[in-house]
């Protein structure tokens, strides 16, 4: 390993770039800081930029005095000014890697963040991707770019993939608690990449190459979607015999061995589970290798929303109502339980499908007071939940709990509501009024 980097990384004057402040760059931000590294933290959206800068957070679980904590060691910077790149000796990119509508792999945060930062590089620079990706795209992507610098990743520019392991809103598990895994594009970049990272997390793993960490964590998320697609059916077929599918999995989960709970839900959301198989499958094509157990997983989670919306068309004909014209609220807009993260989030799906279909809806999150501009649901852009669920509750046909935020009373909101369609079992205490309850 290079001497002087090791030195200089010992010493905290290797001076840390992070690319992408969001909900993996800013607390991977916070980790730098926290190990006394000078970090450098660039977007392109100079709102983030600005915020930062005024003490200020915009991610729910990271508040305004833990920024202002990190501005005041002096030792962060955030900046849109790509020319800093030359500033620093090691560049961890973490921007979005979302699907195309065609649902093939969308590359442009990345190449459009290569094609920026390439002109400022210098010899002896470590890049790290940390967006979740398809086996390859180290390779492929990001080194044609970087050596049009003139730099080579095999002697100028060490170079290394390690993906994001970030769970907004757990807990238990923290950027610096979850163990790293790192592959390199040679042996060298491997070992410079997991050097700098022992000093960020408790724990790092190590792999023989880039493209067998990448398939890392392609590998992570299939394994939670096909699991979650397994109980999904499973909840559909256990509901045609009346059982309750909840009841199933808290029963199954009290043997110690060979089982592992999954739930079922209105669909997936989040960064990672709805769209990292699709990167696989996409890949798997040029190898002519059909993924038909994860595709049927795929098409058994985008189904979920429909699912719901039936079961609530179902709940509304039993009280003689049809859906066209009947006033819907939809609880919980964030993808999952207490946290203000709405990215692929089946709640917007739902307001879709209930819009096309002559609802009216409405909907309530305490952690998302009004619809952000999204690539998909630009007709959704500036709605505002409603300000609180009390009796007003009554004046909807139905509620539709899409997110079981802990902060909600549920059996007030039972008490007061008409009926309740429950997606997450979050009215699975409560006694009183259960006849109103239709879980789907």
């Amino acid at each position: 390993m290079d001497k002087i980097i090791k030195e200089k990384i010992d010493k905290r004057t290797f001076c840390i770039g992070i690319i992408g402040l969001g909900y993996v760059g800013l607390p991977l931000v916070l980790e730098s800081v926290a190990r006394d590294f000078y970090t450098i933290g660039f977007d392109t959206d100079r709102s983030k930029v600005d915020m930062l800068m005024a003490n200020q957070s915009y991610i729910k679980h990271i508040p305004g005095d833990t920024v202002a904590a990190i501005n005041k060691t002096g030792k962060f910077k955030a900046t849109s000014d790509f020319a800093e790149i030359s500033n620093v000796d090691g560049i961890l990119i973490c921007v979005p890697t979302p699907l195309t509508s065609h649902r093939e792999p969308d590359m442009s945060f990345i190449t459009s963040t290569l094609e920026s930062i390439y002109p400022y590089l210098r010899k002896n620079q470590l890049v790290v991707l940390e967006s979740t990706t398809y086996p390859g795209t180290t390779e492929e992507v990001m080194l044609p770019i970087i050596e049009k610098s003139g730099l080579k990743c095999d002697k100028d520019i060490y170079l290394a993939y390690s993906p994001e392991r970030e769970d907004p809103g757990n807990k238990d598990y923290t950027t610096y608690s979850i163990p790293k895994v790192i592959g390199g594009y040679n042996r060298e970049s491997c070992e410079i990449a997991a050097y700098l990272y022992r000093q960020l997390v408790v724990k790092v793993v190590p792999v023989s190459s880039a493209r067998t960490a990448e398939a890392v964590k392609l590998t992570e998320n299939i394994f939670r979607s096909v699991n979650i697609a397994l109980v999904n059916e499973l909840k559909v077929i256990y509901s045609k015999m009346g059982i309750d599918v909840w009841e199933v999995i808290d029963a199954a989960k009290t043997k110690p061995f060979g089982f592992m709970p999954f739930y079922p839900g209105p669909g997936l959301g989040g960064h990672c589970i709805p769209i990292d198989p699709f990167y696989l499958t996409w890949k798997a094509r040029e190898y002519e290798f059909p993924t038909r157990f994860i595709e049927i997983a795929g098409e058994i989670n985008t189904s979920m929303p429909h699912y719901v919306i039936q079961e609530l068309m179902n709940a509304l004909n039993e009280k003689g109502k049809a859906l066209k014209n009947s006033s819907v609220l939809i609880i919980g807009l964030a993808y999952k339980r207490d946290i203000d993260d709405m990215r692929e989030s089946p709640s917007l799906k739902l307001m879709e499908i209930l819009f096309e279909k002559g609802a009216k809806t409405d909907y309530y999150d305490p952690f998302i007071p009004s619809i952000p501009k999204t690539r998909k649901y630009k007709i959704f852009a500036g709605k505002k939940s409603i300000l609180q669920i009390s009796e007003n509750v009554k004046e909807y046909d139905a509620v539709l709990i899409a997110t079981d935020h802990s902060s909600i009373d549920y059996n007030k909101l039972v008490e007061n509501s008409q009926l309740i369609v429950d997606t997450r079992n979050a009215t699975k205490n409560v006694r009183k009024g259960r006849n109103k309850i239709v879980k789907a």
